[in-house]
C-alpha cells in the first residue's frame, strides 16, 4: 500500500515537473513581436484623409484609450500548484505584448496637418482641373500643365513640393511618433489607397502600373 502511495506522489510531481519544463520551455521560445496593426492604420489614415480633403470643417483629432481587457483563466487546471499557475500567467501577457495601435495625438503630426489643411485651399483647383493627381504612393504629382500661365506652373510646383514634404513627414512621424519607425513605408502604403478611395469624382490618380486616369 505504502508503495503505491510512493508512486503515485512520484507520477503527479513528474506530471508537476514536465507542465513547469514545459511552461518554461515556452518562455524561452517566446519573441515580443510587435506586428503592423493594419486595420488601426486604416482608421487613423481615412480621420486624417478626411479632415485634409474636406478641410473646411475643424479637424479633430480623436485620442484612442487603448483597453487592455485580459479576461481572467476559468478553465480548471489539472494542477493546483500555484508554482504551475504563476508559470502561466507570466507566459500569457508576454505573449500578448505583440497587441499594438497607433496614436497621432502628436504635436508634430497636429502641426503637419494643419498645414496640410490650409494649403487644401489651393491644391483643390488644380485637383479639380486635373493639373494635380493623386499617386500610387501616397503623394502627388503635376499630371497636366496644360492651360496654365507661367505663373500658375511656379504655383503648381511650389505647394506639390510642400505637400509631398509635409505627407513624407506624416508618414514618417506617426511611424517614430508611436516607437515603430519601421512602419513607416506600412503607413504610406495604407494612406496612398486611402487618399485614392476618398479622391472626389473627376480628380486624375494613379494606377499602379504607373498610368493617370480620371475617378
Amino acid at each position: 500500500m505504502t508503495t503505491n502511495i510512493l508512486s503515485l506522489k512520484k507520477f503527479h510531481f513528474d506530471q508537476l515537473l514536465s507542465a513547469i519544463l514545459i511552461s518554461l520551455t515556452l518562455i524561452s521560445c517566446v519573441t515580443i513581436n510587435i506586428y503592423f496593426p493594419a486595420a488601426a492604420a486604416e482608421k487613423i489614415a481615412e480621420q486624417i484623409v478626411d479632415d485634409v480633403l474636406h478641410s473646411q470643417e475643424p479637424a479633430v483629432i480623436e485620442e484612442k484609450k487603448t483597453e487592455n481587457d485580459q479576461g481572467n483563466f476559468k478553465q480548471k487546471l489539472h494542477f493546483t500548484e500555484k508554482s504551475l499557475l504563476a508559470v502561466i500567467n507570466f507566459v500569457i501577457p508576454v505573449a500578448e505584448a505583440g497587441q499594438a495601435d497607433i496614436s497621432i495625438d502628436s504635436p508634430k503630426i497636429r502641426s503637419i496637418r494643419k498645414r496640410m489643411e490650409k494649403r487644401q485651399a489651393k491644391l483643390s483647383k488644380y485637383y479639380k482641373s486635373g493639373a494635380v493627381g493623386f499617386t500610387n504612393d501616397g503623394l502627388i504629382a503635376s499630371v497636366s500643365n496644360k492651360g496654365l500661365s507661367v505663373k500658375q506652373k511656379s504655383s503648381v510646383n511650389k505647394l506639390i513640393k510642400a505637400e509631398n514634404n509635409d505627407r513624407k513627414a506624416l508618414y514618417s512621424e506617426i511611424a517614430n511618433a508611436n516607437g515603430h519607425p519601421e512602419w513607416q513605408a506600412d503607413i504610406q502604403k495604407t494612406f496612398s489607397k486611402t487618399w485614392i478611395n476618398k479622391i472626389s469624382s473627376g480628380w486624375m490618380y494613379q494606377k499602379r502600373n504607373g498610368k493617370w486616369t480620371r475617378k
